[in-house]
Protein backbone atom coordinates (compact mmCIF):
# COMPACT_ATOMS: atom_id res chain seq x y z
CA UNK A 1 0.00 0.00 0.00
CA UNK A 2 0.90 3.62 -0.72
CA UNK A 3 2.21 5.82 1.61
CA UNK A 4 0.71 9.77 1.60
CA UNK A 5 3.89 11.75 0.11
CA UNK A 6 2.87 15.42 0.52
CA UNK A 7 2.92 18.25 -2.30
CA UNK A 8 3.14 21.68 -1.79
CA UNK A 9 -0.01 22.85 0.25
CA UNK A 10 -0.40 26.41 -2.07
CA UNK A 11 -0.31 26.12 -6.25
CA UNK A 12 1.10 29.84 -6.50
CA UNK A 13 3.42 29.54 -9.35
CA UNK A 14 2.07 31.48 -12.44
CA UNK A 15 3.31 28.04 -14.45
CA UNK A 16 0.87 25.84 -11.55
CA UNK A 17 -2.00 28.22 -12.26
CA UNK A 18 -2.32 28.33 -16.04
CA UNK A 19 -1.63 24.40 -16.46
CA UNK A 20 -4.68 23.71 -13.72
CA UNK A 21 -6.66 25.91 -15.61
CA UNK A 22 -6.23 24.50 -18.62
CA UNK A 23 -6.47 20.74 -17.87
CA UNK A 24 -9.44 19.26 -18.86
CA UNK A 25 -11.54 19.25 -15.57
CA UNK A 26 -14.74 19.51 -17.21
CA UNK A 27 -16.05 16.06 -16.91
CA UNK A 28 -15.47 16.32 -13.07
CA UNK A 29 -16.46 19.66 -12.58
CA UNK A 30 -19.65 18.91 -14.44
CA UNK A 31 -20.22 15.53 -12.35
CA UNK A 32 -19.32 17.55 -9.12
CA UNK A 33 -21.97 19.84 -9.49
CA UNK A 34 -24.39 17.72 -11.06
CA UNK A 35 -24.20 15.39 -8.20
CA UNK A 36 -24.22 18.44 -5.67
CA UNK A 37 -27.68 19.68 -7.00
CA UNK A 38 -28.93 16.25 -6.91
CA UNK A 39 -28.30 15.86 -3.30
CA UNK A 40 -30.46 18.63 -2.67
CA UNK A 41 -31.02 22.60 -3.43
CA UNK A 42 -28.66 24.90 -2.74
CA UNK A 43 -30.05 28.50 -2.33
CA UNK A 44 -28.66 31.19 -0.59
CA UNK A 45 -24.89 31.83 -0.02
CA UNK A 46 -22.63 28.87 -0.58
CA UNK A 47 -18.69 29.24 0.11
CA UNK A 48 -16.21 27.18 -2.12
CA UNK A 49 -13.36 25.86 -0.16
CA UNK A 50 -10.14 25.97 -2.11
CA UNK A 51 -11.79 27.41 -5.17
CA UNK A 52 -8.21 27.27 -7.53
CA UNK A 53 -9.20 29.08 -10.80
CA UNK A 54 -13.13 29.08 -10.18
CA UNK A 55 -14.83 26.65 -13.18
CA UNK A 56 -17.06 25.37 -10.62
CA UNK A 57 -18.59 27.88 -9.15
CA UNK A 58 -18.74 29.28 -12.04
CA UNK A 59 -20.64 25.91 -13.70
CA UNK A 60 -23.25 26.08 -10.91
CA UNK A 61 -23.84 30.00 -11.31
CA UNK A 62 -24.49 29.03 -14.75
CA UNK A 63 -27.16 25.52 -13.68
CA UNK A 64 -28.87 27.51 -10.61
CA UNK A 65 -30.40 31.19 -10.23
CA UNK A 66 -30.45 30.27 -6.86
CA UNK A 67 -27.28 30.91 -5.00
CA UNK A 68 -24.22 33.46 -4.26
CA UNK A 69 -21.02 31.87 -3.98
CA UNK A 70 -18.08 32.81 -2.13
CA UNK A 71 -14.98 31.52 -3.32
CA UNK A 72 -11.53 31.14 -1.29
CA UNK A 73 -8.44 30.07 -2.04
CA UNK A 74 -4.79 30.57 -0.62
CA UNK A 75 -3.15 30.73 -4.21
CA UNK A 76 -3.00 34.24 -5.62
CA UNK A 77 -2.29 33.37 -8.76
CA UNK A 78 -4.93 30.85 -8.71
CA UNK A 79 -7.29 33.89 -7.59
CA UNK A 80 -5.90 36.31 -10.26
CA UNK A 81 -7.04 33.37 -13.06
CA UNK A 82 -10.63 32.77 -11.38
CA UNK A 83 -11.04 36.32 -11.57
CA UNK A 84 -10.50 36.64 -15.22
CA UNK A 85 -12.83 33.75 -15.92
CA UNK A 86 -15.91 34.70 -13.49
CA UNK A 87 -15.57 38.01 -15.28
CA UNK A 88 -15.35 36.19 -18.73
CA UNK A 89 -18.60 34.44 -17.52
CA UNK A 90 -20.24 37.66 -16.82
CA UNK A 91 -20.66 36.56 -13.36
CA UNK A 92 -19.05 38.68 -11.31
CA UNK A 93 -21.69 39.95 -8.94
CA UNK A 94 -22.61 36.78 -8.09
CA UNK A 95 -18.79 34.88 -7.19
CA UNK A 96 -16.94 36.50 -5.04
CA UNK A 97 -13.01 35.87 -4.61
CA UNK A 98 -10.97 36.00 -1.31
CA UNK A 99 -7.61 34.58 -0.93
CA UNK A 100 -8.16 33.07 2.29
CA UNK A 101 -6.98 30.03 4.65
CA UNK A 102 -9.39 27.31 4.46
CA UNK A 103 -7.82 26.50 7.88
CA UNK A 104 -8.47 29.55 9.73
CA UNK A 105 -11.55 31.53 7.96
CA UNK A 106 -12.69 34.89 9.11
CA UNK A 107 -15.96 33.97 8.73
CA UNK A 108 -18.77 33.34 11.67
CA UNK A 109 -20.48 30.29 12.92
CA UNK A 110 -23.63 29.50 10.92
CA UNK A 111 -22.74 31.91 7.86
CA UNK A 112 -23.23 29.84 4.99
CA UNK A 113 -26.22 28.05 3.39
CA UNK A 114 -23.92 25.51 2.32
CA UNK A 115 -20.39 24.91 2.11
CA UNK A 116 -18.35 22.79 -0.54
CA UNK A 117 -14.82 21.96 -1.69
CA UNK A 118 -13.16 20.17 -4.79
CA UNK A 119 -9.86 18.30 -4.06
CA UNK A 120 -8.40 20.29 -1.17
CA UNK A 121 -7.99 17.85 0.63
CA UNK A 122 -5.04 15.93 -0.58
CA UNK A 123 -3.24 19.35 -0.25
CA UNK A 124 -3.36 19.80 3.35
CA UNK A 125 -0.88 17.80 5.50
CA UNK A 126 -3.17 17.68 8.55
CA UNK A 127 -6.77 18.14 7.22
CA UNK A 128 -8.90 18.26 10.56
CA UNK A 129 -8.84 22.36 10.56
CA UNK A 130 -10.25 22.74 7.56
CA UNK A 131 -12.91 19.89 8.24
CA UNK A 132 -13.52 21.61 11.20
CA UNK A 133 -13.83 25.36 9.51
CA UNK A 134 -16.43 24.41 6.91
CA UNK A 135 -18.41 22.73 9.49
CA UNK A 136 -18.68 25.73 11.83
CA UNK A 137 -19.24 27.94 9.26
CA UNK A 138 -22.55 25.78 7.94
CA UNK A 139 -25.48 26.45 9.23
CA UNK A 140 -27.50 23.94 11.44
CA UNK A 141 -29.84 22.14 8.37
CA UNK A 142 -27.21 23.15 5.71
CA UNK A 143 -25.33 20.92 3.39
CA UNK A 144 -21.43 19.78 3.30
CA UNK A 145 -20.44 18.64 0.65
CA UNK A 146 -16.79 17.26 -0.31
CA UNK A 147 -15.19 15.51 -3.07
CA UNK A 148 -11.11 14.73 -3.53
CA UNK A 149 -8.82 12.15 -5.06
CA UNK A 150 -8.31 9.04 -3.10
CA UNK A 151 -4.69 7.38 -3.02
CA UNK A 152 -4.23 4.02 -5.23
CA UNK A 153 -2.80 1.38 -3.48
CA UNK A 154 0.22 0.41 -6.17
CA UNK A 155 2.47 2.86 -8.30
CA UNK A 156 1.13 0.73 -11.55
CA UNK A 157 -2.40 2.50 -10.58
CA UNK A 158 -0.83 6.12 -10.31
CA UNK A 159 0.25 5.56 -13.70
CA UNK A 160 -2.80 4.07 -15.02
CA UNK A 161 -5.06 6.88 -14.08
CA UNK A 162 -2.42 9.40 -14.92
CA UNK A 163 -1.83 7.81 -18.50
CA UNK A 164 -6.43 7.46 -18.43
CA UNK A 165 -6.61 11.12 -17.35
CA UNK A 166 -3.79 13.11 -17.96
CA UNK A 167 -2.36 11.36 -20.69
CA UNK A 168 -2.91 13.86 -23.20
CA UNK A 169 -1.94 17.03 -21.22
CA UNK A 170 1.91 18.54 -20.83
CA UNK A 171 4.35 16.78 -18.73
CA UNK A 172 4.08 19.27 -15.87
CA UNK A 173 0.57 18.73 -15.55
CA UNK A 174 1.28 15.19 -15.59
CA UNK A 175 3.46 15.33 -12.93
CA UNK A 176 1.12 17.27 -10.68
CA UNK A 177 -1.69 14.90 -11.58
CA UNK A 178 0.49 12.18 -10.28
CA UNK A 179 1.51 13.95 -7.19
CA UNK A 180 -2.13 14.84 -6.41
CA UNK A 181 -2.70 10.73 -6.23
CA UNK A 182 -0.35 10.17 -4.04
CA UNK A 183 -0.91 12.89 -1.80
CA UNK A 184 -4.28 12.09 -1.25
CA UNK A 185 -6.15 10.16 1.69
CA UNK A 186 -8.15 6.69 1.42
CA UNK A 187 -11.52 6.57 2.01
CA UNK A 188 -11.11 4.83 5.34
CA UNK A 189 -8.76 7.97 6.19
CA UNK A 190 -11.38 10.54 5.24
CA UNK A 191 -13.70 8.47 6.93
CA UNK A 192 -12.12 8.35 10.27
CA UNK A 193 -11.64 12.71 10.20
CA UNK A 194 -15.50 13.02 9.46
CA UNK A 195 -16.07 10.41 12.57
CA UNK A 196 -13.93 12.54 14.69
CA UNK A 197 -16.08 15.27 14.23
CA UNK A 198 -19.19 13.53 14.94
CA UNK A 199 -20.23 12.60 11.39
CA UNK A 200 -21.37 8.80 10.23
CA UNK A 201 -18.52 7.61 8.48
CA UNK A 202 -20.97 6.04 5.74
CA UNK A 203 -21.12 9.77 4.35
CA UNK A 204 -17.92 8.90 2.79
CA UNK A 205 -17.85 7.08 -0.18
CA UNK A 206 -15.85 6.29 -3.18
CA UNK A 207 -17.89 7.61 -6.19
CA UNK A 208 -15.80 7.14 -8.79
CA UNK A 209 -12.24 5.15 -9.84
CA UNK A 210 -10.47 7.81 -8.49
CA UNK A 211 -12.33 10.09 -5.93
CA UNK A 212 -14.35 9.85 -2.61
CA UNK A 213 -17.43 12.49 -2.21
CA UNK A 214 -18.26 13.32 1.36
CA UNK A 215 -22.05 14.58 1.48
CA UNK A 216 -23.44 15.67 5.23
CA UNK A 217 -26.07 17.38 6.64
CA UNK A 218 -25.09 19.55 9.74
CA UNK A 219 -26.98 18.33 12.46
CA UNK A 220 -29.91 21.02 13.85
CA UNK A 221 -28.98 22.64 17.04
Amino acid sequence: MLPRVLEPEVMDTLEEATDYDQMDHSGVNRAFVADLLAAGPVPGDLLDLGTGTAQIPILLCEQTDDCRVFAVDMSVSMLDQARYNIEIAGLIERIFLQQIDAKKTPFADNLFDSTVSNSIVHHLPDPVAAIREAVRVTKPGGRIFFRDLFRPETDAEVEQLVQTYAGRENEHAQKMFDDSLRAALRVDEFQAIVAELGFDPGTVAATSDRHWTWNAIKPEI
